[in-house]
């Protein structure tokens, strides 16, 4: 209970902060607009804005124009300091700085008032200049590295949408991108029909393995749970990923029924 009072203080210090950065720093803008086109405020579905504490709720709290401003600067500086420079070998790879150096350089504590667009495009260029460029060509990584320019405006558009695979309503393009890939997932395995989804990494992914596999042996555990079942043990390769024993301590199996079997030199 203690954990999850703790997980819910976090979650809603989270939510009041991303609120607050977002009502705060264009709040401003917004009060300026409701001073100076009050008659825009006033149609036929709008006899009286919803302000408070000085922020309309109605409508779009931040100036397009100087939105869209700020966002092309970004980009400017994402295109100069992250991707031209992050892929230069005269740049270095990290600019490095101890923790506690580099959290005065930043500034992280979090605050109830926005800042001035200026002073987020100048954060922006801290973020990447104290950060690990693993576009730079000579980062070298087991999972990850380099820079693939279409697949970044690919995750540009992503972003920019924001949508979600819940449904074909809300993401209908992407929804049958999901669809197509995993269809080539599974035929690269010799499977001619199957379905799957994708996960946020390898722990994630033997963790649902872990658990489709259960359910497929002992489905009722779904119902039931672990009480009703009979001893459930894990077998496993020595030089298996360190998520098994993760996912076998997460689903209430523990880690002491995990057996680990030796491996040769295949």
């Amino acid at each position: 209970r203690k954990l999850t009072q703790e997980l819910n203080a976090v979650a809603f210090q989270t939510l009041v902060t991303d609120t607050f950065t977002a009502r705060y720093s264009s709040s401003r803008m917004a009060t300026n607009q409701a001073e100076k086109r009050p008659e825009e405020l006033n149609g036929p579905s709008r006899k009286s804005p919803v302000i408070v504490d000085g922020i309309l709720l109605d409508r779009p709290l931040s100036d397009p124009k100087a939105g869209e401003q700020f966002v092309q600067r970004a980009f400017q500086i994402i295109f100069e300091e992250a991707i031209r420079k992050g892929t230069s070998v005269d740049e270095k790879v990290c600019e490095w700085k101890e923790p506690e150096e580099l959290q005065d350089l930043l500034d992280l504590d979090l605050v109830d008032a926005g800042e001035a667009p200026e002073k987020l495009l100048e954060r922006c260029q801290d973020i990447i200049r104290y950060s690990v460029k693993t576009v730079h060509p000579r980062f070298y990584n087991q999972l990850f590295a380099g820079l693939d320019h279409h697949s970044l405006v690919g995750r540009y558009i992503t972003e920019t949408l924001n949508t979600s695979q819940y449904t074909y309503e809300i993401a209908p393009v992407f929804v049958l991108m999901e669809e197509v890939v995993l269809k080539k997932l599974c035929a690269l395995i010799g499977w001619q029909c199957g379905d799957g989804i994708f996960c946020p990494g390898g722990s994630m992914s033997n963790m649902y393995a872990m658990n489709l596999a259960r359910y497929k042996i002992f489905p009722e555990v779904k119902k039931r749970g672990l009480w009703d079942m009979p001893r459930l043990v894990v077998f496993t390769s020595e030089e298996c990923h360190y998520s098994m024993m993760k996912g076998a301590a997460l689903q209430g199996l523990g880690t002491d029924n995990v057996y680990v079997v030796k491996t040769d030199e295949r």
